[in-house]
C-alpha cells in the first residue's frame, strides 16, 4: 500500500472524505475551521506594505472576484508572450547580431528548455512559499531581464538573458494552483479556463505585436514593449494579489519534489490525464506547426502574411473560455474530457477528409482544435486539482511536463510526418493520437474510485448536481446511523475519480465544528 493509499484510508476511519457538499466553498473558507489563524503579515519580503484589504484575514478570506479573475488572465497574457516575442523576429535578429540564422535559432529553443525547468523546480514551490511574494519575484525578475534583451548587442547575452527569463515565465502556471484554491468549486473550472485562455491569447499578442512592430522599426522596441507591460503586469499583481498562507507547513522543498514524483507513480486519475495529455497537445503543435507548409504549398499558396492571420483565429476559443468553464462546472469533469475529445475526433475527421482540398475545412479545424483542446484541458486540470488541495501546484506541475513533452512530439514528429509523407498522414496522425485518449478516457469511468487503476464503479452519473446530491444524501444517513467507518471507507473510495473532488473537505469542516465545540466547552468551564 503507498503512503497516500495509507493516508486515505486512515482518515477514513474517523471521517468521511467526500465531494464538498456546499458548492460555495473555496480552499480560503475552508481554512477558517482552524484552531490556530495563521499569522498575517502586513510586508512582502519585510519591506513594501501589503494593502490591507489584500492581508490575509482569518475570519473573512479574500473572495474570487471577477476582477481578481481577470487579472489572473492578464497576468497570464503578458507573461506567457515572453517565450514567443522572438519567433517573428528571428531574420531581424541575426542581422542585429550578424550571425546565420542557424545561430539564431537556438533563442526559442533556450526559452523553452529555461520554461521547462521553471516547470519542474519553481511551480511545485506554489505548496511550499506563500504564492503573493513569489509570484511578485518572479514578474520583478523577467520584467528586469527583459531590460537586457532590449539593450544587449551580444547574442551570447542574448541567449543567456532569454534562459533565465524562460525559467521565470512559469507565473500561469503558480497562478493556476492559486486559482483553484481562492476559487469555490462551483467556479474553479471558469477561473482555471480564464487564466489558460490567457496563456493562449499571450501566444497571439506576442506573435503578432511582434511581427507587426518589427516591420516599422527596431525589433529593440518589442523588447521595450515587454519591458513596460511586465512592470505595468507587477503594478496589477500588487494590488490586485491577496495574501494567502503556506499550505505546507514543516514539509521541505526536497520533500515536495519527492511527493511529485510519488504522485506520478500512485494516484491513477493523475497518469490517466497525463496518458491523454501528452498526444492531445502534441496534435496541437502538429497542426499549427505544419500548418504553415500546407497553406504555403498548392492548392493555396498563401503568402506568409495571410498565413499568420490564421492565428488570429485562435481568438475564437479565448472567446469561449468563459462558455467553456462554466459548462465544465455543471458536469462531472469526466462527460466533458469526452464530449472533447469525441469532437477533437470530428474535427481530425473533417482535417483527414480535407484540410488539403477546401480551405473551409482548414478554419473548422483551427476553431474546433482550439475550443475543444482548451476543454479538454480545463476538465482534465480540474478533476486532477481536486485530488489534493494541499498539492495542487505539485499536481499541476506534472500536467504541464506532461503538456510540455506533448508539444515537443508533436513539432518533431508531425513535422517529419508532413514533410516526408504529406498532409492527409500527418492529420491522420492526429486522428490516431486523438483515438488513444479516448481509449485511456474509457479505461476509467467516471466515478472510478481513487486507487482503482481501472474500473467502472460508482455509475454513469454525469451531472455534478446529481453527484453532490447523493453524496450529501449518503453523508446525512452516515450521520444519523452514528457514521460507521464501513461506509466512510465506502464513500472515500468513490473519490479520485473524474466524478468529484477528492479535497477532504468535509474532514476540514467536521475536525473544524469538533474544535470550535471544544473551544466553547473550555470557554463554558472558565
Amino acid at each position: 500500500m503507498s503512503e497516500g493509499q495509507a493516508a486515505v484510508e486512515q482518515s477514513n476511519t474517523s471521517s468521511t472524505v467526500s465531494t464538498p457538499s456546499m458548492p460555495s466553498r473555496s480552499l480560503a473558507d475552508e481554512i477558517k475551521n482552524e484552531k490556530s489563524p495563521t499569522p498575517t503579515d502586513s510586508k512582502d519580503f519585510g519591506l513594501f506594505p501589503i494593502p490591507r484589504r489584500l492581508q490575509y484575514d482569518h475570519e473573512h478570506p479574500a473572495q474570487f472576484g471577477l476582477a481578481m479573475n481577470v487579472t489572473f488572465g492578464i497576468a497570464s497574457t503578458f507573461v506567457a508572450a515572453n517565450l514567443y516575442y522572438c519567433q517573428p523576429l528571428l531574420i531581424q535578429l541575426a542581422q542585429a547580431f550578424g550571425v546565420t540564422d542557424h545561430e539564431v535559432s537556438t533563442i526559442p529553443t533556450l526559452l523553452q528548455a529555461g520554461y521547462a525547468i521553471g516547470l519542474l523546480f519553481i511551480t511545485p514551490a506554489g505548496d511550499l512559499v506563500k504564492r503573493r511574494p513569489l509570484l511578485l519575484l518572479l514578474t520583478f525578475s523577467t520584467a528586469s531581464l527583459t531590460i537586457g534583451l532590449a539593450i544587449t548587442r551580444s547574442l551570447v547575452v542574448f541567449e543567456v538573458l532569454s534562459f533565465l527569463i524562460g525559467i521565470g515565465s512559469v507565473i500561469p502556471q503558480v497562478l493556476m494552483p492559486l486559482a483553484a484554491d481562492l476559487a469555490p468549486p462551483d467556479r474553479r473550472a471558469l477561473a482555471l479556463s480564464i487564466v489558460l485562455s490567457g496563456v493562449l491569447l499571450g501566444v497571439l499578442v506576442a506573435r503578432v505585436l511582434a511581427g507587426v512592430v518589427a516591420q516599422f522599426v527596431t525589433w529593440r522596441i518589442v523588447y521595450f514593449v515587454a519591458i513596460g507591460v511586465q512592470y505595468l503586469v507587477l503594478l496589477m499583481l500588487y494590488c490586485m494579489l491577496p495574501d494567502f498562507p503556506t499550505k505546507n507547513k514543516g514539509v521541505t522543498y526536497f520533500e515536495v519534489l519527492y511527493s511529485m514524483a510519488r504522485f506520478t507513480v500512485t494516484e491513477p486519475l493523475l497518469i490517466q490525464a497525463v496518458l491523454i495529455i501528452i498526444p492531445s497537445s502534441a496534435c496541437f503543435t502538429n497542426w499549427w506547426v505544419t500548418l504553415t507548409f500546407l497553406l504555403g504549398e498548392p492548392p493555396y499558396n498563401y503568402s506568409t502574411v495571410v498565413i499568420g492571420l490564421f492565428g488570429l483565429v485562435g481568438m475564437v476559443g479565448v472567446a469561449m473560455a468563459p462558455l467553456i468553464g462554466r459548462t465544465i462546472d455543471m458536469l462531472v469533469p469526466w462527460s466533458a474530457t469526452l464530449v472533447a475529445t469525441l469532437a477533437l475526433i470530428v474535427t481530425f475527421s473533417i482535417q483527414t477528409a480535407a484540410a488539403g482540398l477546401n480551405v473551409a475545412a482548414v478554419v473548422v479545424v483551427c476553431i474546433g482544435l482550439d475550443i475543444f483542446r482548451q476543454t479538454q484541458q480545463v476538465s482534465l486540470t480540474t478533476a486532477v486539482l481536486g485530488l489534493d488541495a494541499s498539492a495542487r501546484a505539485r499536481l499541476n506541475a506534472v500536467l504541464l511536463l506532461a503538456l510540455f513533452v506533448g508539444l515537443v512530439m508533436g513539432t518533431a514528429v508531425g513535422s517529419k510526418v508532413f514533410t516526408e509523407h504529406g498532409w492527409r498522414p500527418a492529420a491522420s496522425l492526429n486522428l490516431a493520437w486523438t483515438g488513444w485518449t479516448l481509449f485511456v478516457l474509457l479505461l476509467r469511468g467516471p466515478h472510478c474510485p481513487r486507487y482503482k487503476w481501472i474500473g467502472w464503479e460508482g455509475g454513469f452519473e454525469l451531472r455534478k448536481s446529481r453527484v453532490e446530491a447523493k453524496q450529501q444524501a449518503e453523508r446525512d444517513a452516515a450521520a444519523e446511523e452514528g457514521g460507521s467507518n464501513e461506509k466512510g471507507e465506502k464513500r472515500g473510495e468513490l473519490d479520485g475519480g473524474m466524478g468529484g473532488e477528492a479535497e477532504g473537505v468535509v474532514v476540514e469542516e467536521k475536525r473544524g465544528e469538533e474544535e470550535k465545540r471544544m473551544s466553547e466547552d473550555d470557554g463554558a468551564v472558565v
